[in-house]
């Protein structure tokens, strides 16, 4: 799939998707997750929405989560 011919729809479940990180992020560790796959799960979470915000095809999307997240 090129970014060029991304449809409208790819775009939202793209962001979607990438909302579902920030979402994981913002709650925290989970109860019965050990610190270390707490600390790899949120560095792939992280890792993502630093992919997703280097893409090109963003048009009237909120970034500012997606952001805020991967810097958190």
């Amino acid at each position: 799939m090129s970014e060029n011919t991304i449809t409208p729809k790819e775009i939202a479940q793209h962001y979607s998707a990438a909302l579902d990180s920030v979402h994981l992020i913002e709650a925290g560790q989970p109860e019965g997750m050990t610190a270390e796959d707490w600390a790899d799960c949120l560095a792939r979470n992280k890792e993502h929405l630093k992919i997703m915000l280097a893409k090109d095809f963003w048009t009237t999307e909120d970034l500012t989560p997606l952001e805020t997240a991967s810097n958190a």
